[in-house]
């Protein structure tokens, strides 16, 4: 049991460690692309990476539920 916890946990610090990228990722992005003049349809670019990044945050964090889900029965 104490493995499966920890499987769980790890897979939640990736989750985390995913988000906080994005994030990071985006905000960069954003700020970098104001101050060198790219073109919105390049900001929109990095929009959409960032978007793909959260989605797949969600999917990870849906796992991990459906895990524990799993785990109660």
């Amino acid at each position: 049991m104490a493995d499966t916890e920890r499987q769980q946990a790890r897979k939640g610090r990736r989750t985390a460690i995913l988000i906080a990228g994005t994030g990071m990722f985006w905000i960069l992005a954003t700020l970098i692309g104001a101050e060198m003049g790219w073109s919105m349809r390049t900001r929109a670019l990095f929009d959409l990476i960032a978007l793909a990044g959260f989605v797949l945050a969600i999917v990870m964090i849906y796992q991990i539920w459906r895990a524990r889900q799993n785990d109660q029965r």
